[in-house]
């Protein structure tokens, strides 16, 4: 008996320690969440004037619900990026327009979940809005879905115009039924910026800044916000009149992954 209860308080005091071992060990397995680079700001508190309306942190977006990495409903951009459009804002207020933005920094891990939306032919909850005419098989070939963005850079925007007084608008509600994004605007997801001619994030060739079948006060609206920014050292992506870079950008080569979220930005003002 003697020797079976050392046998048995042997055991028990091995696993002890295992147990104390692994509990001691889990903290330091806890990988910390990335840091923002101290030259990102929030774009709020360069000009609280700007409108915001953060797609990704919500289920309106083409993915369908809200995105990896998006923690908060927060602009976070490089400083000289957010200092260009406060100098954009204060000469668009006058003529009766503010911006809005959609989105600015992205997280690679956003990145990365688009490619998994993208690689899953059977999910298209967001078709009927966001891309009617687009088969999904081509979403990466036709340049709408790619494996890096220049978002992750932080000088990139996704952004618009809206008319002062702003109105409100109405939430989305999962599973409503879904306008094509280039539908007349009364008929699309009521948005309160002007009309561009389609929706934000609409997949289709309509997008493309400079589409000649976009006329009239729909082009006039494009070009405003076009020629402001380009004034100020942002370049247009061709293919999608509301993506703006301000160049040079400060980090063109690195693709950053802390969470869009007040805490990355923390000790920073």
């Amino acid at each position: 008996m003697t020797r079976s209860s050392r046998a048995v308080r042997a055991l028990v005091t091995t696993l002890a320690a295992l147990l104390t071992a692994t509990a001691a060990a889990a903290p330091a397995r806890a990988t910390p969440e990335p840091k923002a680079p101290r030259d990102f700001v929030a774009l709020h508190s360069v000009d609280p004037t700007i409108l915001h309306e953060i797609r990704y942190v919500t289920p309106h977006n083409f993915v369908g619900e809200p995105v990896d990495g998006y923690k908060q409903p927060l602009c976070i951009l490089t400083r000289p990026a957010a200092e260009a459009l406060r100098t954009a804002q204060r000469r668009l207020l006058p003529q009766g327009y503010s911006l809005k933005v959609y989105d600015c920094y992205r997280p690679q891990r956003a990145v990365d979940h688009f490619v998994r939306w993208a690689e899953d032919l059977d999910d298209q909850t967001m078709k009927a809005e966001f891309y009617p005419n687009v088969d999904k098989t081509r979403l990466f070939a036709d340049g709408y879905i790619a494996e890096k963005s220049g978002h992750s850079r932080g000088s990139t925007v996704d952004l618009t115009l809206v008319k002062l007084p702003a109105r409100p608008t109405r939430p989305y509600h999962p599973g409503e039924p879904l306008t094509p994004c280039f539908a007349a605007k009364d008929e699309r997801f009521p948005d309160d910026s002007v009309d561009m001619g389609t929706g934000y994030d609409c997949f289709d060739t309509l997008s493309h800044t400079l589409d000649p079948r976009i006329t009239g006060v729909q082009r006039a609206n494009r070009m405003l916000l076009k020629t402001t920014l380009e004034d100020l050292g942002f370049v247009n992506l061709a293919e999608e009149w509301w993506h703006y870079t301000f160049k040079p950008e400060a980090y063109p080569d690195t693709y950053f992954d802390f969470p869009v979220a007040r805490r990355s930005l923390t000790g920073h003002h």
